[in-house]
This record gives C-alpha cells, sequence and structure tokens, in this order.
C-alpha cells in the first residue's frame, strides 16, 4: 500500500515539474523570437549599407575603366545621369 502511496505522491510531483517547465520552455522560446525580431533590425544598417554599395560597384567600375582608358579625369564633354537633357554639355575647368 505504501508503494501505491509513493508512486501516486512521486507522478504528481512530476507532473507539476513537467508543467513548469513547460512554461518555462514557452518564456524561453519567447524570449528567442524577440531577440532575433531585434537581431534583424541591428542587422539592417549593415545590409543596407551593403546593398548601397554593391549599387555604387557599377560606377566605380566605370570611373576605373575610365581612368585606365582616357589616362586622368576627363575634362569636357562629359554627361552623367543626374544631368537635364535640355542642358547643353559644357566643359568643366
Amino acid at each position: 500500500m505504501q508503494e501505491r502511496q509513493w508512486i501516486t505522491a512521486r507522478r504528481s510531483e512530476l507532473d507539476a515539474l513537467a508543467e513548469e517547465l513547460a512554461k518555462q520552455l514557452q518564456e524561453v522560446q519567447a524570449e528567442r523570437d524577440e531577440l532575433a525580431i531585434v537581431e534583424r533590425v541591428l542587422n539592417r544598417p549593415d545590409e543596407q549599407a551593403r546593398a548601397d554599395a554593391g549599387a555604387l560597384a557599377p560606377v566605380f567600375e566605370g570611373h576605373v575603366h575610365a581612368l585606365r582608358t582616357l589616362g586622368g579625369v576627363p575634362r569636357s564633354k562629359v554627361r552623367y545621369d543626374c544631368e537635364d537633357d535640355r542642358v547643353p554639355l559644357r566643359a568643366v575647368a
């Protein structure tokens, strides 16, 4: 008879422990999710900087090619994408 009471009591202790551990597991998972979100927010500036650098790479390569080909910085008849087509080309002194 004592063995059965002990088994019942121990089972009750283990059930309570299982409930407590399940609650702790949920809290840990929620905190891990929050940390993942914070990490993504913190990485955004780095990702944006890499994207910006990647967007400028073709422009930089074009400048390097022009410098190698022309032997220096062109001083006249240079048009950039940002210039208005209605404005005539002018030499830069």
